[in-house]
């Protein structure tokens, strides 16, 4: 066996052997493009995808926070622990997730929404990158409830993958998001809310 295991991969050779060597491929990679104000075009890509997105001075921001809540008439909402306290706004009920008690699976999905921050805001792609750092909790926090809204510094936007990849760690549970979550069955037939929340908001800050 092993003699005709070597004669094949011989005569393979043989027959290779005219053709080019492999070439080297660059893999240096644009890291950056000037895409104009990244903060408008974080706004339109995000819309695109079927997301609710504002620009709020940070001055507004618990305003902004507390009429969105308010006009999904939102009863009860999740936020990692370490949300900003000034974030918690509304008349609705706050449930807090920290890691020594974190929420049940239960309760996250009887929730009405979840607030969090992000890590990183790629304006090209219009994507969000969580990676369960500062105000942003578990993965599976943003996963359960049906709505997220997500508050965006404008110092966590970039312009493109690249800068962004350069910005996480990727020993982290990075998780990016474009949009509502959906899907589509072999027929195309749009389908949303399957692996994560049908609605997504975010208000970006600055």
């Amino acid at each position: 066996m092993a003699d005709a295991r070597a004669e094949v991969l011989g005569r393979i050779r043989a027959a290779l052997r005219d053709r080019p060597g492999p070439v080297t491929v660059p893999r240096e990679y644009e890291r950056t493009r000037d895409l104009g104000d990244v903060l408008t075009l974080l706004e339109k890509q995000v819309a695109d995808y079927r997301a609710v997105v504002r620009r709020v001075p940070e001055s507004s921001l618990p305003a902004q926070i507390e009429s969105s809540l308010a006009a999904r008439g939102v009863r009860v909402m999740v936020t990692p622990a370490d949300v900003p306290s000034w974030w918690r706004v509304g008349e609705c009920v706050w449930s807090l997730d920290a890691p020594m008690w974190p929420l049940p699976n239960s309760a996250l999905d009887r929730a009405d929404g979840v607030l969090t921050g992000c890590a990183v805001a790629i304006a090209q792609t219009g994507t969000i990158v969580l990676d369960a750092g500062f105000a942003q909790g578990r993965r599976v926090l943003t996963l359960l409830p049906d709505y997220h809204l997500c508050v965006v510094r404008a110092d966590q936007v970039v312009a493109t993958v690249p800068e962004a990849l350069a910005r996480l760690d990727s020993t982290r549970p990075l998780t990016f998001i474009s949009g509502p979550s959906a899907t589509s069955d072999i027929e195309l037939d749009r389908v949303e809310g399957v692996h994560g929340p049908r609605n997504l908001e975010v208000l970006i800050v600055g």
